[in-house]
């Protein structure tokens, strides 16, 4: 075969395999027979406008077997902000069917804001349960109990666009026990009237500005926790205990402070007789030098020295012998 024969007919398999790609006559009749009306021409700008025709007539189609009026650009166009075009046909087809009133600006908008609309919708069809961590609250007689709930929820479709998700109502809940089993003055009543707890958590409105609406509320499970009442006490005996040791430590480092100073004054004291006591010759022989004291005047001095210390020494044997008496009476 001639080559360039070859060349020719290469070159028009590839014409053939573009123009089947840019014209797509298989999705136009599969449209064509499942009565959805979109030309060649358009689906050809699909391509150039980088949309997938599949997705855009497979939408149409679906929605047209539903009894769903569908607009090509209005799909176009969610296609291009980003949208998922099947979860938003699916969810308005469940939602006719679930007489459930939702439009394509609504669906649009709640799958453009980052959520699921079909699992919303199914949601909303088949209640969620939401299951809460345990929450630890503590009674007016001190004791604490740890709870956990059962909340069951339905998609608020009308607040799916900023309202709040299961965070926001696990956290409300959770609150809404703490305040419940703090506000009853016996823990027995709790464990006794569980359903107490789901009353007043019901009559708050936790699911307002929330994507959800609160059905009820169970409590699951109760368990009794510790005596916080008593160990807050005993927390508080011992930090009071430790307050009276360091004041009593203080005063003691204070009593003894105060008496060392006083031996020191004393020992001062004594230093300063003892040095006065040593001028004392000083001074009689200064007044013997300068006439002040004569030999008599010195000699009485030594007379009543040695009086007084003749009277010490008979004073002590008395008191000896005082003492032995009271010994020997015993």
């Amino acid at each position: 075969m001639d080559p360039l024969t070859v060349i020719i007919i290469v070159a028009c398999v590839i014409l053939l395999i573009f123009f089947l790609w840019m014209v797509p006559i298989g999705l136009w009749f599969t449209a064509l027979v499942n009565g959805v009306h979109v030309s060649l021409v358009q689906l050809i700008l699909m391509r150039w406008r980088k949309v997938p025709p599949g997705t855009i007539v497979n939408a149409l189609i679906t929605g047209t077997k539903a009894g769903i009026k569908l607009n090509r650009d209005q799909l176009e166009a969610h296609y291009l902000a980003g949208g998922h075009i099947s979860p938003v046909v699916n969810a308005l087809i469940s939602a006719e069917k679930a007489n459930i009133p939702l439009d394509f600006k609504a669906a649009t908008a709640i799958d453009l804001a980052g959520r699921n609309i079909l699992e919303a919708i199914q949601t909303s069809v088949n209640p969620k349960v939401i299951n809460t961590p345990p929450v630890a609250a503590v009674a007016k007689n001190g004791i604490q109990l740890i709870a956990k709930a059962r909340v069951t929820v339905r998609t608020n479709i009308k607040q799916l666009v900023g309202g709040a998700g299961e965070e926001t109502i696990i956290a409300r809940v959770g609150e809404g026990i703490v305040t419940a089993i703090g506000s009853a003055d016996n823990h027995k009543q709790v464990l006794e009237n569980p359903d107490s707890i789901s009353k007043v958590v019901l009559t708050k409105g936790l699911d307002s500005g929330t994507a959800f609406e609160i059905l009820s509320i169970d409590i699951a499970d109760i368990d009794v926790g510790k005596n916080i009442g008593a160990i807050l006490q005993m927390d508080q005996a011992n930090a009071d205990k430790n307050i009276a040791q360091a004041k009593a430590e203080e005063r003691r480092a204070m009593a003894v402070a105060l008496e060392q100073e006083m031996k020191a004054k004393a020992q001062d004291a004594r230093a300063k007789v003892i040095l006065a006591e040593a001028e004392v010759p000083l001074a009689l022989a200064d007044a013997f030098r300068n006439g002040n004291l004569g030999v008599m005047d010195y000699y009485r001095l030594q007379n009543i020295k040695a009086d007084t210390q003749m009277r010490e020494s008979i004073s002590k044997p008395q008191t000896s012998a005082a003492n032995n008496g009271k010994t020997d009476k015993k």
